[in-house]
């Protein structure tokens, strides 16, 4: 059995593992560490909860702690990227308790929180910054960081960052770093487009694998239920009654969605966190402290939560909308089944969702077991085939024919008609559209151009 002291792992670091409670790496620590330890870029790919965060973690302390130096004013040794405040901060704890016995300084920077507080932390420069994309290049452009001086750049979840819409600025970014760097690429997927972005960055790195693209944690029990989108609430009211379900992370698709799931939780007296965009950095931090405590048994998230949270002993993932990006299903049922323990993932389908489900089984290259329970729909047949959600321009792109009232007959047509049966004739002034005062004077014609007033001059 290989033991991180023969990955050649420095005394202080087996120290503080030992503290930690881990004793034998996983496959991609196994695989990464030489590799980082000799200065290559690297690709790494690997499931989520297997380790990823301590694969570049550990080697990268050593290689500080062996040659330790001052990063200079306003600079730092080692950048990681991550695309959200919460695996940013779990990355620098991380960092934080590895490091523990090392001396070496850490700092984490991201949005919402104090701008000037982190300007004192970079001031006097550190060793290891951990910081989202955006609030980086807030940090760049107010000059309170350099990035000459970067020796290790580290891009976590970089297929998230790519979804999230940060490919631009890591791009900038990217001409800011020197070019005598170490690149290290952590992801649970990789797609091409991400093998295009990789290679704008690394120079001839290796790539490491441990399980096949966007497969599903082995050690997770998957279930689905196909029920009505109306029931859905009373059927997570009735699972969550089960006590058995110690820890339960709830995923839904919208933010609006999960305060409204959050909220009937709530009321029907469960104790129950929720984290999404909207909510401030204090309240996200707040939730998921209580969550890792125990001091709520529930927590409600949207897919802000689904990319790297390390929380331990999650017994069960319900997906209470599926994603429609297949990818994330991958990745939300990936907070159970952590560090060699078993989980469960249940799905909740309702009709319009079947496609979505098609897609993740699709994805996976395995169909995911049906579960039966009083609320439960009939299960499509194999043949049935799925009807996917229209969008506004309905399906394959095509545009609904909306169908109008018929039209109504204005109130002036009908007397119109009526004054015709009596005999009379219409005016044929009122055909020619001539438009008369009532002393008989001409307003407006159709018949020829409008009449210019002759004005008198005006007196001197």
């Amino acid at each position: 059995m290989i033991t991180f002291q023969d990955l050649g792992v420095s005394a202080p670091i087996l120290k503080a593992l030992e503290a930690e409670g881990y004793t034998t790496p996983t496959p991609i620590q196994i695989q990464a560490l030489p590799i980082v330890q000799k200065g290559r870029d690297l690709i790494g790919l690997a499931q989520t909860g297997t380790g990823k965060t301590a694969a570049f973690a550990l080697p990268i302390l050593d290689r500080l702690h062996q040659n330790r130096k001052h990063a200079g004013e306003k600079s730092c040794r080692t950048l990681v990227l991550a695309p959200t405040r919460e695996l940013a901060a779990q990355i620098g704890d991380s960092f934080r308790a590895y490091g523990k016995f090392l001396g070496l300084s850490t700092t984490v920077v991201f949005g919402g929180a104090s701008m000037h507080k982190q300007k004192q932390a970079m001031f006097r420069g550190v060793d290891i910054l951990v910081a989202t994309p955006g609030r980086l290049l807030d940090h760049v452009s107010q000059r309170s960081i350099r990035l000459d001086k970067v020796e290790i750049l580290v891009l976590d979840e970089a297929d998230h960052m790519m979804d999230m819409g940060f490919i631009h600025d890591l791009r900038k970014i990217a001409t800011i770093l020197p070019r005598a760097r170490q690149t290290l690429f952590f992801s649970a997927t990789m797609p091409p487009a991400i093998e295009e972005l990789a290679a704008q960055f690394l120079d001839r790195p290796e790539k490491i694998s441990v399980a096949p693209q966007s497969t599903t944690a082995e050690r997770v029990q998957q279930v689905v239920v196909h029920v009505d989108q109306s029931k859905k609430q009373d059927l997570l009211h009735a699972m969550l009654a089960d006590k058995g379900m110690k820890r339960a992370l709830v995923f839904a698709r919208t933010k609006h969605g999960a305060d409204r799931v959050a909220n009937k939780l709530e009321s029907a007296g469960f104790n129950t966190g929720a984290i999404h965009g909207n909510k401030s950095q204090g309240q996200r931090t707040r939730a998921l402290d209580d969550f890792k405590r125990g001091k709520t048994r529930i927590l409600v998230a949207t897919e802000v939560a689904a990319r790297g949270i390390d929380v331990d002993d999650i017994t069960h993932v319900i997906n209470f909308d599926l994603p429609n990006v297949p990818e994330q299903y991958v990745h939300r049922i990936g907070r159970t089944a952590r560090a060699g323990t078993d989980g469960i993932a249940i799905s909740f389908c309702a009709p319009d969702e079947r496609a979505y489900l098609k897609d993740i089984e699709r994805l996976t290259k395995q169909p995911v077991p049906v579960m039966e329970t009083d609320m439960s729909l009939r299960a499509p047949r194999a043949d049935d085939r799925p009807v996917r959600p229209k969008g506004p321009a309905g399906r394959n792109g095509q545009q609904q024919q909306r169908k109008h009232a018929p039209k109504k007959h204005h109130a002036s047509e009908t007397h119109g008609k009526a004054h015709a049966k009596q005999g009379h004739a219409p005016s044929s002034a009122r055909e020619e559209g001539d438009r008369r005062d009532r002393k008989g004077n001409d307003v407006w014609s159709n018949a020829g151009p409008p009449r210019r007033l002759k004005r008198r001059p005006a007196r001197v």
